[in-house]
């Protein structure tokens, strides 16, 4: 019993040692330190985490199932490269499913629904404020999904989770850098503040607004 145990403690320090690594590669990829259409090896990237490439090559295949990098044959792995085009489509995908999806929410969720997402908009603003972009990325994803949850359909959160994944928030650190990110965070407590009070057409003009912010940041990145 005493070493079945003892492989699952391994198991389990092995997939976390993945996350992190992983979480570790996402955050590279925000920072640009990791550039996009550039071929990148596991093992030379697990000599700059100091560790064996096993879990650097899984923590790849991660993020290659959520379109970050794609695996390159006998090199390793290309960081994604998204254009214009790309983006405008994954955009125009988010406004068609978010916008409806947050007027009909409006009309359905209670208060209390819709105040549990409250201290998730206090930490999406917190982390924009501490300069904490990878903080801020994974509240605004609860944020999101949590949000479109309450409509009750698991497909079309999935579907936004991925659309998100593969767009990544382009600009984000340029909106930092800019001073604009928190501005940005903001727009989750007016969004709440919205439906709370029941204005689903204003809710919804409130979502467009807060998408199309996000598609001008990358455009402004891209350029």
């Amino acid at each position: 019993m005493g070493g079945h145990l003892k492989q699952q403690n391994l198991i389990t320090a092995q997939e976390r040692l993945r996350d992190q690594v992983a979480h570790a590669l996402r955050a590279a990829l925000i920072s640009g330190e990791l550039q996009p259409g550039k071929v990148y090896s596991a093992p030379a990237l697990a000599a700059d985490f100091g560790i064996s490439a096993t879990p650097v090559r899984e923590a790849m295949l991660d993020l290659a199932r959520e379109g970050l990098v794609e695996p390159v044959r006998n090199k390793g792995f290309r960081i994604t490269e998204v254009s214009e085009r790309d983006l405008d489509q994954y955009s125009e995908l988010r406004a068609l499913i978010e916008v409806p999806t947050v007027g009909a929410i409006t009309g359905s969720a209670t208060r209390e629904q819709l105040e549990a997402l409250r201290p998730i908009a206090d930490e999406i603003v917190a982390s924009a404020r501490d300069h904490d972009l990878i903080g801020y990325l994974d509240a605004d994803r609860r944020f999101h999904l949590s949000l479109l949850a309450l409509h009750g359909n698991d497909r079309l959160v999935e579907t936004v989770g991925d659309l998100r994944k593969r767009s990544r928030l382009y600009g984000l650190t340029a909106l930092d850098e800019s001073g604009l990110l928190v501005a940005s965070a903001q727009e989750h407590h007016e969004l709440l503040d919205l439906m709370l009070a029941g204005d689903a057409k204003a809710a919804e003009a409130c979502m467009t607004r807060h998408l199309g912010h996000v598609r001008s940041l990358w455009a402004a990145e891209e350029h």
